[in-house]
């Protein structure tokens, strides 16, 4: 008797299930595989939706306050913190404004759910060819669902909550509402949010009048704002955004004759943006606010003692020299200009703020070579020097050290004065040495230099390392009759209606040197412009006098050179205290000393170096200058060999003193650089900046190329 059967089928003859076929096969691991499909997929969503933010803070502003910087004449510089505008109408925008940031940053928009896995695999073939991310597979929505919601971690979980987020907002919004939202949300750079406010900030426009190209570089900054910058990367915004103006003709956005004219005609960049370094200026300020006013807790103008037309003369002067003188390796430049009572006036960082933001003008400490010595003559004139004090130019040495002059040769009896204007080394490590190094440092710290000063001999030949902006500083004091200065940038800090939060005192430093030292501190360094290693920082009919400094293997050069109540301090070198060809201080750093000054001189209405405080009762004035610095024939700092044959210790200071080098010519090519601001005038303006098509010929990318 046949046994039960179970299972619901019919047993073989041999009592064994019947075999499925192959339908009920793949339909029975159908169903297992789905099971387990959802039941992973439940567990995957369950562990990464953990933690999502709450998206009912959409329509939320993260707002913080915004601080408004305003140069001395109420025009504006720059804005830190959240800038944000009215969000613009989609509707009232040319159609080629959302489309350019469409056809650059997803082709694709109007066709996926949020996510493009086309995009995402082409993006994974790319890279895997490359061997390193050169593209990457994110759709405008999940770059919307990133700005909104998430923060810029890379990794696994911020990339599923990114894709979990731009489905959802997907199925909330169309896409017209997910582009407008992008649109308004997110960051162009120069601390402008939203295509309203990028709009106002680079072109003065609002974003209803956008041309084209306008549109352009904005949809190709979206990738890198500091990076495309149009003001300080005009030739790499201008690649980028003819990248987008190829794109847009591609995706039959415009035309080849709109993307023809789009590269032909100049963009005019707001003159607000025009100072790019300005922003090392507003760096440094920036760690000072708080210090005065707290943690910010509403919108803030600052009102700043620089001068942006002086800012621009220090800008062209500074890359009108690098661009000269790149052969010889200058590659960094600092430059500080203070007034009399310290206001700082301009100031330059850098080569270039948008590759590196670190303020050589404040942080950097470079040794200061010969630029050093008017602390020690000023000790010496305190201790009863004077210009006319006869002094030996002959070999010397000071424990196991033994200073060498740059011409390798000896001069023998001279005046102090001719010694100041060829910056002797012997006489300089002679005179410290016997009134002491102490009293030389005690000086350098009474006028402002607030590194560590040390008293090995080599001090006196500037084996100091001291910031650009306390040089300025220091020397300030001869320029303003002998009072000390604290340099600032704030003279007042208040809200956007009026109220005033901070107020600048004027209250000044007190007297630091008095006289006859000053008067004869002024005439020395007069000399050293007229008939010394300066004379090519000399300018006609100006009461000039300042300091060359040259440290060994010709690492840094330095001018620091002042008028009646205006001083600023040049440094060049390199970040990487590598020697540049031969740079002295009376070469690179006097020529963007002497650029910026022929432009700065006729808006400041200077007035000549001041004499200082009463001379003591019986006071005789001594011989002229001139008289002091005749009988050295050619000039001991003139660069008339090679080095000496013995080496020395690269870490002793200004070791060879300062070749005199001869005014420059202008050299063909002299103006503006590529960026060109218009002239601004004293108070807000409307003016701009031109960034013309170049006279070249258009190189091959394709058939036109957009130039700023």
């Amino acid at each position: 008797m046949a046994g039960p059967v179970y299972g619901g089928g019919q047993a073989d003859d041999g009592g064994r299930r019947p075999r499925r076929t192959p339908f009920q096969r793949l339909l029975y691991w159908g169903t297992v595989l789905a099971v387990w499909g959802l039941i992973f997929l439940v567990v995957f969503f369950a562990v990464f939706a953990r933690g999502l933010p709450d998206t009912s803070s959409l329509y939320e502003v993260d707002r913080q306050p915004s601080i408004t910087y305003l140069d001395r004449n109420g025009a504006l510089i720059a804005t830190r913190g959240t800038q944000q505008a009215p969000p613009a109408d989609l509707d009232a925008l040319p159609d080629y404004v959302p489309a350019a940031f469409i056809a650059i940053e997803d082709r694709r928009f109007y066709h996926h759910p949020g996510f493009d896995p086309v995009g995402m695999a082409r993006a994974i073939v790319t890279n895997m060819r490359a061997g390193r991310v050169v593209q990457g597979g994110s759709t405008l929505t999940q770059q919307l669902a990133k700005n909104l919601f998430l923060t810029p971690d890379q990794n696994m979980r911020r990339k599923v909550q990114e894709l979990m987020l731009a489905v959802w907002l997907e199925l909330k919004f169309t896409k017209k509402e997910i582009l407008a939202l992008y649109l308004n949300r997110v960051y162009f750079g120069a601390g402008a949010y939203g295509i309203e406010a990028a709009s106002q900030r680079y072109f003065d426009k609002s974003a209803r009048q956008l041309t084209v190209g306008e549109a352009a570089l904005l949809a190709g900054l979206l990738k890198a704002p500091s990076r495309y910058s149009p003001v300080s990367e005009s030739e790499r915004a201008a690649t980028r955004a003819t990248v987008v103006l190829n794109e847009m003709e591609e995706a039959g956005v415009i035309t080849p004759a709109q993307r023809e004219q789009a590269v032909t005609q100049p963009v005019i960049v707001s003159r607000t943006l025009a100072t790019q370094h300005a922003q090392y200026f507003i760096d440094w300020l920036d760690k000072s606010i708080r210090g005065l006013v707290g943690e910010p807790t509403e919108d803030m103008v600052v009102e700043t003692t620089l001068d942006l037309t002086l800012q621009t003369a220090a800008e062209r002067s500074v890359r009108r020299i690098l661009d000269r003188d790149k052969g010889k390796g200058v590659e960094q430049a600092a430059l500080v200009a203070l007034d009399g009572d310290g206001r700082v006036r301009a100031m330059i960082g850098g080569a270039s703020y948008a590759d590196s933001q670190f303020n050589r003008a404040v942080d950097a400490r470079r040794q200061a070579g010969s630029a050093f010595k008017p602390f020690v003559y000023l000790a010496a004139l305190e201790a009863g020097y004077t210009p006319s004090t006869q002094v030996v130019d002959q070999p010397v040495t000071i424990g196991n050290w033994s200073p060498r002059n740059y011409s390798g040769g000896y001069v023998g009896q001279m005046t102090l004065a001719q010694a100041v204007a060829q910056s002797t080394n012997t006489v300089a490590a002679s005179v410290a040495d016997q009134i002491g190094r102490d009293s030389v440092a005690r000086v350098a710290r009474r006028l402002g230099i607030q590194s560590r000063i040390g008293l090995e001999p080599a001090m006196a030949l500037g084996a100091v390392e001291v910031s650009p902006i306390d040089m300025a500083a220091a020397y300030d004091a001869f320029a303003n009759g002998g009072r000390r200065v604290e340099p600032y940038g704030v003279s007042r800090i208040r809200t956007p209606q009026g109220r005033v939060i901070y107020q600048r005192s004027e209250a000044g430093g007190g007297q630091s040197i008095n006289n006859p030292p000053l008067t004869y501190l002024n005439q020395m360094l007069k000399g050293v412009v007229t008939g010394g290693t300066g004379r090519s920082a000399a300018i006609g009919g100006r009461d000039i006098a300042g300091k060359t400094g040259t440290t060994s293997d010709y690492k840094d050069a330095w001018f620091v050179g002042y008028t009646g109540g205006f001083v600023a301090a040049v440094w060049t070198g390199k970040d990487d205290n590598t020697a540049m060809r031969g740079v002295t201080g009376g070469a690179a750093p006097a020529a963007i000393w002497r650029g910026f000054m022929e432009a700065a001189l006729p808006r400041l209405a200077v007035q000549p170096i001041p004499g200082g405080p009463p001379m003591p009762d019986g006071w005789q004035a001594p011989d002229p200058v001139g008289d002091l610095l005749s009988g050295l024939g050619g000039g001991m700092g003139d660069e008339v060999g090679g080095q000496p044959s013995e080496p020395v210790d690269p870490n002793e200071g200004d070791l060879y003193g300062d070749p005199a080098e001869p005014a420059p010519q202008p050299q063909p090519g002299y103006g503006p650089p590529v960026v060109r601001p218009t002239s601004p005038q004293p108070g807000p303006s409307r003016g701009g900046v031109e960034i013309p098509p170049p006279s070249r010929p258009e190189p091959e990318r394709r058939p036109g190329t957009m130039f700023f």
